[in-house]
């Protein structure tokens, strides 16, 4: 018997929603019509003659469309399906999973027979129109999903049976109005377990990033028993089955992946690793910003992903924390890219320790690193942070990191390449964007004792240096490793704590207070190394050389000579405590020199937002 578009199909689809590998339905053979790409997947809508769904084919199917065997007008058996209920869009899509070629393309679409039932007259469509008619493959023998799994999984592992038993869903099937579900994930980002406390008691709690073979990413998050249950079972870049865990629609605020929804695992969740098989989960997959173009990203939120030509590897520091007066490891990489521009990336306890320093073992062959999820901050200008979440590749074999070796094997090394976080300008493609945004008069910072109570704010200014102290402590003595205060040793040399070490020699360091003015007020600020330098113009070193040997006249002049100069300031505003009394400490972060052509621009866009006529 010639086969056809099966009768009823989206009927057949629409009652039975999710069905188990188990379910016995009948056939179901579609027509494909309004194909069409959208990302690495094709949507379609199924046709069965009488009725429409709307659809999407895996990616996994997507080179079945590329190779022709699956047709626009063509026919397909659904083998396995989720539907998927969208709430926002009141409709349904089908997610086809896997399905197989029956029919290249029809000359027109399918349109099946009517019966009136008033005259109880068939209408059929005519021969030329439809051309739906099919010769049944020869040796094509109809089994249920049931009689598969009985075939095949006889002798499987536990892990394999459960891929062959339990319907594999892909990430963007999901939502939380669904019942049962089994994933296929690969951990793209593991969190560090962490503790909190709050009214309702402490607990624990630590999340993974999980990717499914489209690519698709969602956070899943464990709290306490399923924390403690499970953060030893994920491993960073294994394959898992994971069933039994509840969504809901992600917070915006704290999300870390392009997902509308966020996952939860609790103590009674599946996890099953899938050991025995191909992994063909995609590995992390990065969207690099170029270094050049980081400044809109500055103490927000979205976290980034750069690549770049490692230019430097510092020793590692130790850091200790003022929340817990815990010491951390540090360590400081300087990378750089086709931008011609260099940024400094923190990395912080075992990145520091193990990464860092196969980084620094192999620094004098300027490795390729592809580092995702770093936090932008503005210390020093604009700067990368390493979170617990991070994570870094080594020379990746990525288009991007070909591309960027063969630039600077070429020409990368002998450019003049300069750091982001200097000759800042307000452009936002620029890393000073934050010096021309929460622009404010001294007078907005003095008049406000409260700013920065509970943790620092930040601010950027447009002042004169009006008056540097030349009898203050301009500077301390430090480490050269670590940049930490040392202190004279017994004998002879210099020790540092945080190195645990005795040095010959030390280097000075600038720590200074400076005065500065507008046209509101004026107020004192505390610079610190790198700002003092563009300040004055030289090193501490040289200021002291400078000092000793010329005297005290040539020291003050060239501090004088450093004022009533405009400098564009980022600064942070925070409390300290003196004396039992509470203090606005006003610190630099960044300092740049007043560039007119975009001072100009950025008064003329400020007074067309107050409706002056220019």
């Amino acid at each position: 018997m010639a086969k056809m578009v099966s009768p009823d199909a989206i009927s057949t689809i629409l009652a039975n929603p999710s069905p188990d590998s188990s379910s016995d339905l009948p056939e179901i053979i579609v027509q494909v019509v309004d194909l069409k790409p959208t990302g690495n997947r094709y949507m379609f809508s199924a046709n069965d003659g009488k009725m429409k769904i709307k659809g999407i084919l895996q990616s996994s199917l997507s080179s079945e469309v590329i190779s022709g065997s699956i047709q626009n007008l063509g026919l397909i058996r659904v083998i396995d399906y989720t539907l998927n209920d969208i709430p926002t869009k009141n409709e349904k899509y089908l997610i086809v999973t896997k399905c197989e070629a029956v029919s290249p393309a029809l000359e027109v679409e399918y349109k099946a027979e009517v019966k009136s039932e008033d005259t109880g007259i068939v209408l059929k469509p005519r021969q030329e129109e439809t051309g739906i008619v099919l010769k049944p493959k020869q040796e094509y023998q109809t089994k249920s999903a049931a009689q598969i799994v009985h075939e095949q999984s006889g002798n499987m592992a536990p892990t394999a049976r459960m891929a062959m038993t339990r319907r594999i869903q892909p990430l963007v099937s999901l939502n939380p109005y669904q019942g049962n579900w089994t994933i296929k994930v690969r951990v793209t980002s593991k969190g560090n377990m962490r503790t909190y406390k709050n009214a309702r008691g402490e607990g624990c709690v630590f999340n993974v990033e999980l990717t499914d073979e489209d690519g698709t990413q969602i956070q899943a998050t464990m709290f306490n028993e399923a924390a403690k249950k499970f953060f030893d079972k994920f491993e960073l870049g294994k394959v898992y089955y994971i069933s039994k865990g509840t969504l809901r629609v992600a917070n915006k605020q704290f999300k870390t992946v392009q997902n509308d929804y966020e996952m939860t695992l609790n103590e009674n969740s599946q996890v099953e690793e899938a050991s025995n098989e191909e992994a063909f989960i995609p590995e992390i997959k990065f969207n690099f910003v170029p270094i050049d173009e980081l400044g809109p990203y500055v103490n927000g939120r979205e976290l980034v992903d750069v690549i770049g030509v490692v230019q430097s590897v510092s020793p590692t520091m130790s850091i200790r924390r003022k929340s817990n007066n815990e010491t951390v490891p540090k360590r400081d990489i300087t990378i750089a890219d086709e931008t011609k521009k260099t940024v400094v990336v923190s990395l912080w306890n075992d990145l520091a320790t193990h990464v860092g320093q196969e980084l620094l073992d192999m620094a004098d062959k300027s490795p390729v690193v592809a580092i995702k999820s770093l936090k932008v901050g503005d210390f020093q200008g604009l700067s990368l942070s390493a979170l617990s979440k991070s994570n870094i590749v080594v020379n990746p074999d990525l288009p991007e990191a070909k591309k960027l070796r063969s630039w600077y094997d070429s020409e990368g090394k002998e450019t003049s390449l300069a750091s982001i976080g200097s000759g800042m300008s307000p452009s936002t493609k620029s890393g000073a964007r934050s010096m021309y945004t929460d622009r404010v008069s001294l007078l907005h910072i003095t008049s406000n004792l409260s700013l920065g109570e509970e943790k620092p704010v930040f601010f950027s200014l447009k002042a004169y240096i009006s008056f540097i102290k030349p009898d203050q402590t301009m500077w301390y003595r430090a480490c050269k490793t670590c940049n930490k205060k040392v202190t004279e040793a017994f004998g002879s040399g210099y020790w540092c704590e945080g190195c645990q070490k005795n040095d010959a020699e030390c280097s000075l360091r600038y720590i200074m207070a400076l005065r500065v003015s507008d046209a509101s007020g004026e107020a004192w600020l505390s610079t610190f190394n790198d700002q003092a330098e563009k300040i004055l113009g030289c090193s501490a070193d040289e200021l002291d050389k400078l000092k000793s040997e010329e005297g005290e006249t040539a020291y003050q002049m060239k501090l004088k000579e450093a004022t009533w100069v405009p400098h564009l300031f980022r600064v942070s505003v925070a409390q300290q405590e003196y004396n039992n009394e509470k203090r606005q400490r006003i610190t630099v972060r960044a300092i740049a020199p007043v560039d007119y052509e975009a001072e100009s621009k950025y008064l003329l866009e400020e007074m067309s937002k107050m409706n002056i006529a220019i």
